[in-house]
C-alpha cells in the first residue's frame, strides 16, 4: 500500500503522465511548441506561486502533512510547485489537441459568457470584499476576461478556450476533487472558511473553478503570444 505521503505526489504524476506520453505522437508533436510552453508555465507559475504563498501566510488555505513529502519552499510544499506544472501542461495539451480538430463554440455564444461571467464575477467579488479568495480570485478573473481581446485579437481565440475549460472540467473534478477531500479522510488543500463563500460542488469549493479558469487562461494567453512568433505547428 502506498504511505498518505506520496498522495498529493500521485495527483501530479496522474495528471501530467499520459499528456506527457502522447506529447511524442507524431501526429500531435505538442513536443515541437515547449519552446513557447516552457516560457509560459514557468512566468504564469511564478505569478501563481507568488499569490499561493502569500494566501498560504495569510491562513487563507494549509497544506495537510499527512498527504505531503514534507519538503517545503516558502510555505509551500514541492508538491504544490509541481503543480503550476503539472496541471497546466495536461491542460495546454488538451487545448492544443482540440485546436488541430478545430472544436470550439461559436463566437456568438463565446461573447454572451464572457460578458455574463464578467459581470458575475464583478459583482460577486465586490460584495464578498470580507471573503479573500473570493473576493481576489473573482476580481482578478474578471479583470483578466475584460483584458482578453486586447491580449489576444483572434477571435476565435476565446471561443476556443471556452470549449476547452468546459471539456477539463471532468478531469478537474477529478483531480481537485482528490485535492479538497474526496475519497480521502482528510483534505490534502484545507481552506479557512472565513475566506471562502462555503459553496462546494462535492468537496470542491467554489472558488476553485474560477481559479482554474484564471490559472488556464493565463497560461494560454502567455503561449499563444509566443507561439504566434514561431512556426505554427498545425496545419
Amino acid at each position: 500500500m502506498i504511505p498518505d505521503h506520496y498522495t498529493y505526489l500521485l495527483v501530479n504524476i496522474g495528471v501530467f503522465l499520459i499528456p506527457f506520453l502522447f506529447s511524442f505522437h507524431p501526429k500531435l508533436q505538442f513536443i515541437k511548441t515547449w519552446k513557447s510552453f516552457l516560457p509560459a508555465v514557468f512566468l504564469t507559475g511564478s505569478i501563481f506561486i507568488a499569490w499561493d504563498i502569500v494566501f498560504t501566510d495569510l491562513g487563507v488555505w494549509s497544506f495537510n502533512d499527512r498527504y505531503v513529502m514534507g519538503w517545503y519552499i516558502f510555505s509551500l510544499p514541492i508538491e504544490e510547485w509541481l503543480f503550476f506544472f503539472c496541471i497546466p501542461y495536461s491542460c495546454m495539451f488538451t487545448h492544443y489537441c482540440l485546436k488541430i480538430m478545430k472544436w470550439q463554440l461559436s463566437t456568438k455564444v463565446a461573447a454572451v459568457v464572457r460578458v455574463v461571467l464578467i459581470v458575475g464575477l464583478l459583482f460577486v467579488g465586490i460584495f464578498s470584499y470580507h471573503q479573500l479568495y473570493t473576493s481576489i480570485t473573482f476580481i482578478c478573473c474578471a479583470a483578466l476576461l475584460l483584458l482578453f481581446p486586447l491580449m489576444n485579437k483572434n477571435e476565435n481565440a476565446f471561443p476556443q478556450f471556452l470549449i476547452s475549460y468546459f471539456l477539463l472540467l471532468i478531469p478537474f473534478l477529478i483531480s481537485n476533487g482528490i485535492l479538497t477531500g474526496s475519497g480521502l479522510d482528510e483534505a490534502i488543500v484545507q481552506y479557512n472558511s472565513d475566506h471562502i463563500l462555503n459553496i462546494r460542488v462535492f468537496t470542491i469549493p467554489v472558488e476553485d473553478f474560477i481559479y482554474g479558469l484564471m490559472l488556464i487562461l493565463t497560461n494560454i494567453v502567455v503561449y499563444e503570444k509566443l507561439q504566434s512568433k514561431t512556426p505554427s505547428t498545425l496545419s
